[in-house]
């Protein structure tokens, strides 16, 4: 096991072969090291998150985690740290990248009744090949949990079902299953899944639309967003006015 920090600028050397408690104090005070006060309470104000936020670079995030990512990165999440919004960031990168579904599942449960914010949602990025079936039962399980940023996260993974059209019908489904939602922050996401399904399959999402049960807030939102896109004709915008509610 090693953990040797290497002086490059402000950079180290993460690629561990085994992380412990204490290598996980001295990460979090790396992370510390390397802040942006500037722009620390600004970036909380965005996120509207109760964690600490240090205000770090995506890129600089995403980087961290993927040098983690080429060491024992599962031994990192045996700790999963949450004393910043960054190293939560971090958890969600590397969780993301676990191949096994199970062991996936396992620290994304944990990390998922952990999430306070949009973005620890938004910032997972599922690989569902090959496990279409795992993850459409796990996201049906995570819409009905009874905290918010649990069921943004199953939203998050139906997302990845957009592309293909044989799983439409179970989509439009699950929207309407939201009809008497009232957290801004699920409804802003359905919204969203409405558009890029309109995107993507225009004339299926149009038939959704002549019989939908969404919220008056989803399918405003949904209109709008279409209405904002460049990847919509102006006469499509034009015409889903008439879905308004």
């Amino acid at each position: 096991m090693f953990f040797d920090i290497i002086k490059l600028g402000d950079n180290m050397n993460l690629i561990n072969d085994k992380w412990t408690r204490q290598d996980i104090e001295e990460f979090n005070n790396y992370l510390y090291s390397i802040r942006n006060e500037d722009k620390m309470v600004w970036s909380r104000n965005i996120l509207q998150t109760n964690m600490n936020v240090l205000a770090l670079k995506t890129k600089d995030v995403k980087d961290i985690s993927k040098e983690i990512s080429k060491g024992n990165y599962i031994s990192f999440l045996d700790y999963m740290p949450w004393n910043y919004f960054e190293n939560t960031s971090i958890n969600g990168f590397l969780i993301t990248n676990i191949k096994d579904f199970d062991i996936m599942k396992k620290y994304l449960d944990i990390y998922s009744n952990k999430a306070d914010n949009w973005a620890s949602c938004d910032l997972l990025s599922f690989d569902i090949k090959d496990n279409e079936d795992n993850y459409m039962k796990l996201l049906k399980e995570y819409i009905k949990s009874d905290k918010t940023f649990v069921r943004r996260i199953g939203i998050v993974i139906l997302f990845k079902y957009v592309k293909d059209k044989t799983y439409l019908k179970d989509i439009f489904k699950i929207l309407n299953s939201f009809y008497d939602e009232t957290e801004y922050y699920v409804n802003m996401i359905n919204a969203w899944l409405v558009c890029e399904c309109f995107i993507k399959h225009r004339d299926e999402t149009i038939e959704f639309l002549n019989k939908n049960k969404l919220n008056k807030f989803t399918i405003n939102k949904a209109i709008q967003k279409c209405r904002d896109s460049f990847r919509v004709s102006k006469e499509d915008k034009e015409m889903l006015l008439k879905y308004k509610k």
